[in-house]
């Protein structure tokens, strides 16, 4: 490490699974290794200033190519240490100025730390969004009866008020679908609703949850997202995962 280098950090995790990342490249294609205190290794790597340092990544962070880049080779790495035991994954773009800022978490928040990584042992983070479905047709209002514009005027008010209902009832049922699964999970988190760009879905978004599922249970919790998929024709549920417990286990939140 040198005088214009910084100290990315990836994740903490227990000393004996530090070395699960095996050869993966860091961020900046640099080589990790770890920094230690007690039974506890923070995994990290040195990255340079001019491109990591704060002025510079709240510009790098401005271009979309880079970040995904960046988030990869991150998520890269934690997915590994995933894999091979529990795992306290840091936000993206979390960069201390030398080991001590590191070693000093480790140090201070030791206990804390321990106990979260206790807690997502053998579990792992799935994801669930629900989308209201499609709302049924409004009933058409024919010529004879009224006026073309105000047959117009009467359609859309029926369509808004069936598209209106068909959200209520995504909403109720998804809060049915996030008591169920939450029942079936060591824990559960709802996140905030993405717009229809960031989710990528023409459908509106009524839950976007994720719940931290015992590897055993994992099936099972599977079969019941399957099921409350069919059983609503007033919602589509989507599963993702497995993933690292970034909802239950950030160093921010520990």
């Amino acid at each position: 490490m040198t005088e214009d280098s910084g100290i990315w950090l990836y994740a903490v995790t227990r000393r004996e699974g530090a070395g699960a990342a095996g050869e993966l490249p860091g961020v900046a294609g640099e080589v990790l290794r770890t920094v230690e205190a007690g039974r506890l290794a923070a995994v990290v790597g040195d990255v340079p200033l001019e491109t990591f340092g704060e002025e510079a990544l709240h510009r790098n962070l401005e271009d979309l190519d880079w970040l995904g880049a960046v988030a990869r080779a991150h998520d890269a790495v934690v997915g590994a240490l995933a894999g091979a035991g529990p795992v306290v994954p840091v936000r993206l773009a979390t960069v201390y100025r030398d080991e001590h800022g590191v070693r000093r978490v480790l140090e201070h928040r030791g206990h804390e730390l321990a106990r979260t990584l206790d807690r997502v042992a053998g579990r792992t983070e799935w994801g669930v969004k629900v989308f209201a479905g499609e709302p049924p047709p409004g009933r058409e209002e024919t010529p004879s009866r009224r006026g073309a514009g105000t047959a117009y005027l009467a359609r859309r008010r029926a369509e808004r008020d069936a598209r209106a209902e068909s959200e209520r009832l995504a909403r109720e049922q998804a809060a049915k679908v996030h008591s169920r699964l939450a029942a079936l999970a060591a824990g559960a988190r709802l996140h905030p609703l993405q717009s229809k760009a960031l989710s990528g879905d023409d459908r509106q978004m009524v839950l976007n949850a994720a719940y931290l599922v015992g590897d055993d249970d994992a099936r099972a919790f599977a079969e019941a997202v399957a099921a409350c998929d069919d059983e609503s024709p007033a919602i589509r549920v989507q599963l993702t995962g497995p993933w690292p417990p970034y909802s239950f286990s950030s160093l921010e939140e520990t």
